[in-house]
């Protein structure tokens, strides 16, 4: 452990630590933009800059250990003039449509600029302008909201392995892209949406949400159901209707990452060819019935059956989409209940 003054207060943590993580266990805030502490440090915004007396410069406190004895002011007035700074430059080169921007009330930039005073872009000249990649059906890219904190290029390489994008160019010309700044397809990415979770700014959006307020939805958290991993997420239920899914940091087994399915295809949950009530064959049509009478006769189904050709004349074939515990209990059903080890699952190659 070592320990050092933060705003006049000794504080003590763990060594190697960097000022930002000593800073939010101790309930500083630091903004950032860049960071995640998923990912690697990239010091990239700057907004997260503390005075350290003794330092010449403004240190990156993302980046920076905490060290023994320092001294360190989060707030100081030289460090909040080049908070606001930074952010003017950002802003002076950012659409002004936040009134419509579809991550308006969960934007990063927008929530700092609330925070620091920013209410207009000071600098003028130049300023960025690209048209909207949405050929692919599940994602938009705005690179002109894009403020090149590079966190999707770090989730895309550091987490999914993918490198489907990275910086290109220098500069004012500087932009994340695709290989030969191609649209974002399934040629060049596997369309996981991790880059969407990271971003922090409506330069990428999920399309399932699009037109949809963040303040309009509830979120209800529940546990994926398209394999037995058992990743959490939050549901995005508006006027009783399910309109896409947000991965929840606090989930235990996943986190902030989710799978294509797990993000994408819960439009199943409303879709009209979808089987909602047992059926049930009768003079070679198939009708609705309740679940008693369909349950009912699984079970004398399965009884007759065994009682006339033994257990081993069954065979029950489990579900990826149950989780382990679900299959767990399917397996000792089949083998203890009905005396038969002819069970296998669905997710064999």
């Amino acid at each position: 452990m070592i320990t050092f003054i933060m705003n006049g207060k000794e504080v003590k943590v763990k060594e190697g630590i960097s000022i930002l993580e000593a800073a939010r266990e101790n309930g500083v805030d630091i903004p950032t933009l860049c960071y995640d502490k998923e990912l690697s440090s990239f010091g990239g915004c700057r907004l997260c800059v503390v005075e350290v007396e003794g330092s010449k410069n403004l240190v990156a406190s993302c980046s920076a250990k905490a060290r023994e004895g320092m001294v360190v002011y989060t707030e100081s007035e030289r460090v909040v003039k080049v908070r606001r700074d930074i952010l003017d430059l950002l802003y002076s080169n950012h659409p002004k449509d936040c009134l419509t921007c579809e991550k308006s009330g969960e934007c990063g930039l927008q929530d700092l600029c609330y925070k620091y005073g920013i209410k207009e872009g000071s600098f003028k000249g130049e300023v960025k302008q690209y048209a909207i990649d949405s050929l692919n059906p599940v994602m938009e890219r705005d690179q002109s909201k894009c403020i090149l904190c590079g966190k999707c290029v770090r989730v895309c390489s550091e987490i999914q392995v993918t490198s489907a994008i990275d910086f290109t160019n220098r500069g004012f010309n500087s932009k994340v892209t695709t290989g030969f700044d191609e649209p974002i397809n399934y040629k060049n990415c596997r369309m996981c949406g991790q880059c969407i979770t990271a971003c922090p700014t409506g330069a990428l959006i999920n399309k399932q949400l699009k037109g949809i307020r963040p303040w309009e939805v509830k979120k209800v958290r529940t546990t994926c159901p398209f394999c037995g991993t058992g990743c959490n997420f939050d549901l995005n239920v508006k006027d009783g209707k399910v309109v896409g899914v947000t991965p929840n940091p606090d989930s235990p087994v996943n986190g902030k990452s989710l799978c294509v399915k797990g993000r994408y295809h819960t439009d199943f949950i409303n879709n009209p060819d979808r089987i909602t009530k047992p059926l049930i064959k009768k003079d070679g049509e198939f009708v609705e019935s309740s679940w008693d009478e369909a349950i009912k006769l699984v079970v004398k189904s399965l009884k007759d059956v065994k009682e006339q050709h033994g257990g081993d004349a069954i065979a029950g074939l489990s579900s990826a989409r149950c989780t382990n515990e679900d299959n767990f209990v399917f397996q000792k059903m089949m083998r203890v209940a009905l005396g038969t080890n002819n069970v296998d699952h669905c997710a064999r190659t």
